[in-house]
């Protein structure tokens, strides 16, 4: 008698037992030293003086600790094996923040805000068009709301040209 092919058992893992655990981990640990790194011209940390660098540089070390115990995790408890990562979310979330930097000084908050809405709606295969539309132009009015009125930040509503 021998074990179905798609057991664990049949299947030769590794070094690395769980390696979707590991590699997150190590995600985890790089994003923290790039953290440190970003924030090491900061004043702070230094003794009992705080300063702006503190904060940062404490969650770094925090992330940091954390990464490590997910990557030895990985390393030495069973674990699932690494997944596909679809690039399509991250690549239109990623296009509709770059879209509004752009377009917010010209094209004013209500036809930017909608219009990356829209960008980032075509991250998922599951939006539907008329319901995105629905959801776009009430978050525009919640933002046109928000932003201006409620918190009195000077951002203009409408592009350069209708002003």
């Amino acid at each position: 008698m021998s074990e179905a092919p798609d057991s664990a058992a049949a299947k030769p893992r590794g070094l690395i037992k769980g390696p979707q655990d590991f590699w997150g981990g190590i995600v985890l640990m790089a994003i923290a030293l790039f953290a440190l790194w970003a924030s090491s011209d900061l004043a702070g940390m230094r003794g009992f003086s705080f300063g702006p660098g503190t904060a940062p540089r404490m969650f770094a070390y925090l992330l940091l600790a954390l990464g490590a115990g997910v990557a030895l995790t990985g390393f030495f408890a069973e674990g699932p094996p690494l997944q596909r990562y679809g690039i399509r979310g991250p690549f239109f979330v990623s296009l509709a923040i770059l879209a509004f930097a752009v377009m917010i000084r010209p094209l004013g908050l209500i036809v930017t805000s909608f219009v990356s809405f829209m960008i980032a709606t075509m991250g998922s295969d599951e939006t539907k068009l008329v319901e995105a539309i629905i959801v776009g132009i009430c978050l525009t009015i919640g933002c046109a709301l928000l932003f201006p009125y409620a918190l009195g930040l000077p951002l203009d509503l409408f592009p350069r040209i209708l002003r």
